[in-house]
């Protein structure tokens, strides 16, 4: 049976704290569309170079190789851009969300495979015309006797296992702290290939082309050790965040509060999540996202961590005092994006963190919804309540299985009137989430008004 519920009067000792959001200092997505029009400009610089470059297509031979060549330029170009995107730089990170900036990665990956397989077909087809030799012999040629070619093998190899590790199907049964590590060997990757790049790109022979390359590849290399190395170290010694204690919320959910120095100074806002390391033998090599399940207070930090996985389980055992390294904060799930009066926070699982978060201290008109298939599963039942009755807001739980829930739309018009005039705040299972995008646009809701954060890696 499906049952749904409300709070309203509910309090207790936690409070809650109204803070107005940070003034929006751009328009909405403005950075997100210079990005892609950025990217956009270079790709087509990178195909008025090899037009400069290139004096006639005529045979299939120069057809073949002016596509290898127009595929191995832009695998080239793609790599350091796909790095930038995951560089963590504030501005991005802020206005761009680091939700959306992995779902451009992973996108981009894809063409990135794509690219390096077209080039070595093509390129390798069309030498091989040229020189009358069979496809695998000219292949076996190029590989051996070419300069740098070789660590260009390698480097497509490595290339292809990441991209067979990073589909979904394959990523699935892999858990975060493996397939982060997989994915890193992408850096090795595109070191090998840049030389081959230089030695073998017919279209960065020199001048203005070849300092363009250098400084898109040199540029990112500085701006990843900064953001992803020394940023950390700087803040890491500044704050001196550690375990204060580890709360039990719920069966295999645990809150765990961070105290530190200074962390007014980290300028975390609600819905955002940080990278935490904690410095502990079995995980001190391991970094993984966590949501703040509560608004920023300027003498601690709290996470909700549900036990998904090793390094999750890992943390319910932490023992006061535990130092932690945090990356961060990042994400764009703030209440920045607020643009309606009225708002819905939709979430489910360890998805109703960053929600809870926002729930405190996101202005205007809100109803959260809390999905879940029993009563036992829904979390922070009475500290919802409380901040809703002190917000006047309202808190629902709608429970049961799919089917005894129907359809979600529906479900969601019953506990939200005049759901279409809402903005939607979205976090939980890739499952839910696709299943309430449907629900929403199909109730009126626009697409731009649903902001979404996701837990996949």
């Amino acid at each position: 049976m499906t049952v749904l519920t409300q709070h309203r009067n509910t309090r207790s000792s936690h409070g809650s704290r109204r803070a107005a959001p940070a003034p929006r200092r751009l328009p909405a997505d403005a950075v997100s569309w210079a990005v892609l029009a950025l990217i956009g400009v270079g790709a087509l610089g990178l195909l008025a170079v090899w037009w400069q470059n290139t004096t006639e297509v005529t045979t299939a031979a120069d057809w073949l190789t002016g596509a290898g060549r127009i595929t191995g330029l832009l695998a080239g170009y793609a790599a350091p851009v796909l790095l930038l995107l995951m560089a963590r730089i504030p501005l991005l990170e802020r206005e761009v969300g680091a939700d959306r900036l992995a779902r451009w990665h992973a996108m981009g990956g894809r063409y990135l495979v794509g690219l390096v397989t077209a080039h070595v077909l093509t390129i390798i087809w069309g030498y091989a015309l040229t020189d009358h030799q069979g496809v695998v012999s000219e292949g076996v040629r190029l590989v051996f006797h070419y300069p740098d070619m070789i660590k260009a093998a390698l480097a497509t190899l490595i290339m292809f296992g990441t991209g067979f590790v990073s589909a979904r199907a394959a990523r699935r049964k892999l858990s975060y702290e493996v397939w982060y590590y997989v994915h890193l060997a992408t850096y090795l990757a595109i070191a090998l290939g840049f030389s081959h790049q230089l030695s073998n790109g017919a279209d960065l022979g020199g001048g203005p082309e070849r300092a363009a390359w250098y400084a898109l590849y040199l540029g990112t290399a500085v701006l990843l050790g900064w953001y992803r190395l020394a940023v950390p170290f700087l803040r890491d010694r500044r704050h001196q965040l550690r375990v204060a204690e580890v709360r039990r919320e719920a069966p295999g959910v645990v809150s765990l509060f961070l105290t530190g120095q200074r962390l007014d100074e980290l300028g975390a806002e609600a819905g955002q999540f940080f990278r935490l390391q904690f410095r502990t033998p079995a995980l001190r090599w391991a970094e993984n996202p966590y949501s703040l399940s509560a608004a920023p207070h300027p003498n601690f930090l709290r996470f909700t961590v549900k036990d998904l996985g090793g390094h999750s389980a890992a943390v319910a055992r932490l023992a006061p005092g535990t130092k932690v390294r945090a990356e961060g904060p990042y994400g764009a799930f703030t209440a920045r994006q607020r643009r309606e009066r009225k708002v819905l926070l939709l979430g489910a699982g360890v998805g109703v963190t960053p929600l809870r978060a926002l729930f405190e201290t996101l202005p205007g008109q809100v109803t959260f919804v809390q999905r879940a298939r029993r009563a036992e599963d829904v979390l922070f039942r009475e500290e919802l309540a409380t901040i809703g009755a002190d917000r006047r807001a309202r808190v629902h739980e709608l429970l049961g299985s799919r089917a005894q829930v129907g359809d979600l739309g529906v479900a969601l018009s019953r506990l939200v009137p005049d759901l279409a005039r809402h903005e939607v705040y979205l976090c939980g299972p890739e499952a839910l989430s696709e299943d309430a995008v449907r629900a929403l646009r199909a109730a009126g809701v626009r697409r731009s008004r649903i902001h979404r954060e996701s837990f996949d890696f």
